[in-house]
């Protein structure tokens, strides 16, 4: 059965439905569906080991964000698909992200402060330079083409790690693309929650600025507005650090999708290149500054 025939036998639709691909994911397929005049996305994951991804999880996350207001309805869930509500608005790009930094800045410190009253479980936790460690295991064993390339990575990854201040615990998104924040025009979402988890606020502040491709002055204004008082030397140094992290981070993820994923229409090879290349320009500021 393919997935379109999966959709149409779910068992919350109250006529024959017509799914419609839904593009711009970078690994899960996904679909549009309208039924008794609402509208639906359809999302297909199966657990990512390699990626540390628990549908279990997301699915958790998902609802306890719809029920702090930051997420659509989850709607339905059974192994390997979970349904939520359509959120109609714009799909933000890095210009809009950079556009509404105190918008975006905001967003972020009440998720941060309000998820961990709602989530519930077992708590995860993300930490980027276990990841990059991790990923780089699951590379070298997969022969992967950038094999050669893996010690100066966890190299540079010991280097940004130890500029890292403490910082508390919060729940954190961990996976703050633009394209995971949609404006209805009265307020921004937040969708995909694949790696949410117990994390510091840095990793998804610093998502938020490389991710969009924000220039330091803007890099400021996004930490002044999060905590409230000007940045320092020291947080703006690991701010700086964990950008090139985040870079690195994602395109090692993608690495290592080149060997074990395969969504429709992604390059990752293509993706890989992409953030390699936008880490380069990141870490020649970082190495400029600091």
């Amino acid at each position: 059965m393919g997935n379109v025939e999966k959709i149409q036998s779910l068992p919350l639709w109250t006529d024959t439905v017509n799914p419609q691909p839904l593009k711009g994911g970078l690994s899960n397929e996904s679909f549009t569906v309208e039924d008794g005049g609402k509208k639906y996305v359809v999302r297909f994951g199966e657990d990512f080991v390699v990626h540390h991804v628990s549908r279990e999880n997301e699915i958790m996350v998902s609802k306890a964000a719809a029920a702090a207001g930051f997420a659509p309805q989850v709607v339905h869930t059974q192994p390997g698909v979970m349904v939520v509500e359509f959120i109609e608005g714009r799909t933000y790009g890095g210009e809009d992200v950079c556009a509404n930094i105190a918008g975006i800045a905001g967003l972020a410190k009440r998720f941060h402060t309000e998820m961990p009253r709602h989530v519930s479980g077992a708590a995860r936790l993300f930490h980027v330079f276990h990841v990059i460690r991790d990923y780089a295991r699951t590379l070298k064993a997969g022969n992967s083409r950038m094999v050669s390339a893996l010690a100066d990575y966890l190299k540079l990854s010991e280097e940004l790690e130890a500029v890292q201040p403490p910082l508390p615990i919060i729940f954190a998104h961990n996976d703050l693309l633009p394209a995971n924040f949609i404006d209805d025009g009265e307020k921004i979402w937040l969708i995909d929650f694949e790696y949410a988890s117990y994390s510091t606020p840095m990793f998804d502040l610093a998502g938020i600025a490389s991710n969009a491709l924000m220039t330091p002055a803007q890099d400021r204004e996004l930490l002044e507005i999060y905590f409230e008082s000007k940045p320092d030397d020291a947080l703006l140094r690991a701010h700086a650090a964990m950008k090139c992290a985040s870079l690195l981070r994602e395109a090692m993820w993608s690495m290592v999708s080149e060997l074990h994923l395969d969504a429709p229409g992604v390059d990752y090879v293509a993706y890989t290149d992409e953030n390699l290349g936008h880490l380069e320009t990141v870490l020649e500021t970082y190495r400029g500054q600091y």
